[in-house]
């Protein structure tokens, strides 16, 4: 993995003392990390460590039980779920390991639907999506559902849908896990190409180490805290007195 060309860049997103537990199972434990502009950061650690639980709270999935989270400098944990959710619509990109396509719509409709919930008309929207779908080189699966596509077909339209609305910063969780290695190799080299071209912030949590050689960066996460080789991140930072309750959990991690 080469360096970052952004490292010395302010960072797009920075989460500092994340404290986060799933009712009495912590999960982060005073975690932090920057991301910047146009930079690809894979988080890798074993199972149950936080990876997912950091990934949740930088997306404004979850709200941390203390802590914050900035994006461009403006805290994105205090906002209200409503302006949140419209940030996940815009700003960030967000992809899972099984994709999680509408299964009743089709390839290009799945694609279209983030511009279509933020007004776009429906020959517009769909217009762009197809551009997007030829990128990531599933066109001809354009009217497809997601049950008759290929398992890495589904997860390539996934990435055109979360590529499509032109996003600051993509979040990827396990994207090659339900994958065989070449689909998964396909699929790395076709979203790394994609937000490179674009100056797209790249988060990507994965237990894989081929996924994370695709990265500028990697960072480890164990027992909730986040061990940073660049030094670029910080030590991990102790529970507040007054840190928040542990409510408004999904009680998903990885």
């Amino acid at each position: 993995m080469s360096a970052s060309p952004t490292a010395s860049a302010a960072p797009l997103l920075a989460a500092r003392g994340l404290h986060l537990s799933h009712g009495a199972t912590p999960a982060l434990r005073g975690a932090s990390l920057t991301v910047s502009a146009g930079e690809t950061v894979a988080v890798t650690g074993p199972s149950g460590s936080g990876k997912s639980s950091l990934l949740h709270c930088m997306s404004g999935i979850l709200r941390p039980d203390s802590g914050e989270v900035r994006l461009d400098g403006e805290r994105l944990d205090t906002l209200p779920e409503e302006r949140r959710s419209a940030l996940r619509r815009t700003e960030f990109g967000i992809v899972f390991q099984f994709g999680q396509l509408v299964p009743e719509l089709t390839a290009l409709d799945n694609t279209a639907l983030p511009l279509l919930l933020g007004g776009a008309r429906r020959k517009e929207a769909q217009e762009t999506a197809g551009a997007w779908l030829e990128r990531f080189g599933v066109r001809g699966q354009a009217g497809l559902r997601p049950g008759e596509m290929s398992g890495g077909q589904a997860q390539r339209v996934a990435l055109a849908r979360a590529l499509v609305t032109g996003p600051r910063a993509v979040f990827a969780d396990e994207p090659t896990g339900a994958l065989d290695s070449l689909a998964a190799e396909q699929v790395m080299t076709a979203l790394v190409h994609a937000v490179r071209e674009s100056g797209t912030a790249l988060l990507l949590v994965t237990h894989d180490a081929r996924t994370a050689a695709f990265a500028e960066r990697e960072v480890t996460v164990l027992d909730g805290t986040v061990h940073d080789p660049s030094g670029r991140s910080g030590p991990p930072v102790a529970a507040s007195a007054t840190g928040g309750a542990a409510a408004r959990r999904t009680g998903e991690d990885a």
